[in-house]
């Protein structure tokens, strides 16, 4: 890769027969990106510096079982606020969609799960709060 500039633009690629509206266009995107880049680094401070929003309700949610053919009785309840008992733990939330004729989790949706938990499985929980209010 040649790092050159010719005619104004900042060449990377040595490629014969490259034409000059070519290399300016090239050039264009190149500038684009990197605004594009640095836009998003101004957000994302604006975003580490948001105050503490609003609190929210401490929602109650029943824990499934750790093994999907384990039924769908749940194993115990969970509230929102025992789910940061660490510093930096982050909480995902996975909707699983079901159509009309599945009665299981869709295989890669449960692999998502348990990635996510850091387990060889997935386990489930649902909110007892309407959806709506979530």
């Amino acid at each position: 890769m040649v790092n050159t500039i010719v005619d104004g633009t900042f060449r990377q690629t040595n490629l014969t027969n490259e034409s000059s509206e070519y290399l300016a266009k090239r050039e264009e995107l190149r500038l684009a990106e990197i605004e594009l880049m640095r836009q998003r680094e101004r957000v994302a401070e604006l975003r580490r510096h948001l105050p503490q929003g609003a609190p929210i309700q401490d929602y109650a949610f029943e824990e499934g079982p750790r093994d999907l053919n384990g039924g769908d009785a749940p194993v115990r309840t969970v509230r929102l606020s025992e789910l940061f008992t660490k510093p930096n733990r982050s909480l995902v939330i996975y909707h699983l969609m079901y159509g009309k004729r599945q009665s299981k989790a869709c295989p890669l949706c449960a692999r998502t799960l348990a990635r996510a938990a850091g387990t060889g499985c997935a386990s489930s929980a649902a909110a007892t709060a309407p959806s709506s209010t979530i």
